[in-house]
């Protein structure tokens, strides 16, 4: 087998790994290594060859979810339109990653320190001026600040992932409850 071939199919067995590792991890954050293996159908050994520890395991995870999320935003085309519009296409192109936000938005260790990614601070800025815009269109309410209703959104998406995955929420209905809540609450009243 050519060295390139093998890398390849590293890497596809890898970006298995995590999507096993993200959907498990997404119904039960504290799953053990060795149910992530079993969850993933390789061996613990082989878990370990990817990634040497939980930390490394979350880390890479982490790496997945914010490309994810800044693939949502390209797709939704935050920047075009309504702001409130942009949300409720945001949402939605979010909710396949939002099972795998949900476990990340519950790893404090992610969000603490130096070691912080980068990544965070892009999608933040980014929701924060779309955000900004909607409140300088006169959408939304300026009572509330852009950077809040920043957070609210990812409370909401790690909060409507975990309803829909106990089964106390359709996943059709997803999109909806979460847009209809926020904006709801950030729509600019006359």
């Amino acid at each position: 087998m050519s060295h390139v071939l093998y890398l390849r199919l590293m890497a596809v067995d890898r970006e298995q790994v995590l999507r096993s590792a993200a959907a498990l991890l997404s119904r039960k954050g504290a799953a053990t290594m060795d149910e992530v293996a079993r969850a993933a159908g390789i061996s613990r050994a082989t878990l370990h060859r990817h990634f040497a520890g939980r930390d490394a395991l979350v880390r890479a995870l982490e790496a997945l979810g914010i490309a994810e999320c800044e693939a949502a935003l390209e797709a939704a085309r935050t920047d075009e339109g309504p702001a409130a519009g942009a949300v409720r296409r945001l949402v939605g192109e979010l909710q396949s990653a939002a099972g795998l936000l949900s476990f990340l938005y519950s790893e404090n260790q992610l969000f603490e320190g130096e070691e912080q990614n980068a990544g965070w601070a892009r999608l933040d800025a980014r929701l924060t001026e779309l955000f900004r815009r909607g409140q300088e269109s006169g959408e939304f309410r300026i009572d509330l600040t852009p950077a809040w209703l920043t957070e609210a959104l990812y409370g909401l998406l790690a909060s409507g992932a975990w309803a829909v995955a106990e089964g106390r929420v359709a996943r059709n209905d997803f999109t909806r409850m979460i847009v209809e809540l926020l904006l709801g609450g950030a729509l600019r009243r006359e």
